[in-house]
């Protein structure tokens, strides 16, 4: 069976923080460390330690969508209060998306009323992503997502039952300092280990009836080995 996308790994310097600010924000339950989904079509967010220091912008941040711009000031003004702040990333006024950040300073955006490209992908539109084109086709293999954007080295997919987009802005593709604040955890039998290397993955370790492997733009993923 193709691996699953089974949880959305949010590394923190304090999780318990983060994860009621995302709560909060997502307007999601919180059960321990994780937000589960609101439905189907949705994925958890785990939070776990993480200690390395933030040098720039993630490799993946959040886009929240919003169907009225009512909708969109309500987002910022809950994301405001319970501890984000405005960051300047370079964006224009006429493109109409919020840039915020959250406490640990990871950046996420809050999309402008009438996106067409997220038109029905649900609130948490799309985990947007810094890569290439090719870790957007590895991706779309390794889940068994279709591509629903690929054009000028840009990439998209989303699962066949809908929900959110896993999206890459193709180049210039920042050099990686360290390892992913932000990581995609997947679960699958052993067999999903040579078949995500024969398509382009690297295996780290395997422990524990875990793998750590990494795509081939080098990005951290955990695989879950299960019978």
């Amino acid at each position: 069976m193709t691996a699953q996308l089974s949880a959305l790994r949010f590394g923190a310097g304090d999780p318990a923080r983060l994860v009621r600010f995302w709560g909060a924000v997502l307007e999601r339950e919180i059960d321990g460390l994780v937000l589960p989904p609101t439905d189907d079509t949705g994925f958890p967010i785990r939070f776990v330690p993480f200690a390395d220091p933030k040098t720039q912008p993630n490799q993946m941040h959040f886009d929240l969508t919003s169907q009225t711009p009512e909708e969109q000031d309500r987002t910022v003004a809950r994301a405001l209060e319970h501890g984000g702040r405005h960051i300047d990333i370079g964006q224009k006024p006429e493109e109409g998306h919020v840039v915020l950040a959250d406490p640990e300073g990871n950046e996420f955006c809050v999309i402008a009323a009438g996106n067409r490209f997220l038109a029905g992908c649900g609130f948490l539109g799309a985990l947007s992503s810094d890569g290439t084109q090719r870790v957007g086709r590895f991706w779309s293999e390794a889940l068994g997502w279709p591509l629903v954007w690929d054009q000028d080295e840009e990439t998209a997919i989303q699962s066949p039952q809908g929900g959110s987009k896993i999206t890459w802005g193709g180049p210039p593709v920042r050099p990686k300092p360290g390892r992913n604040r932000l990581a995609l955890d997947l679960a699958g039998s052993p067999v999903e280990v040579d078949r995500l290397v024969s398509l382009g993955a690297q295996l780290t370790t395997v422990a524990d009836g875990h793998a750590e492997m990494a795509d081939p733009d080098g990005n951290e993923f955990g695989l879950r080995l299960v019978a």
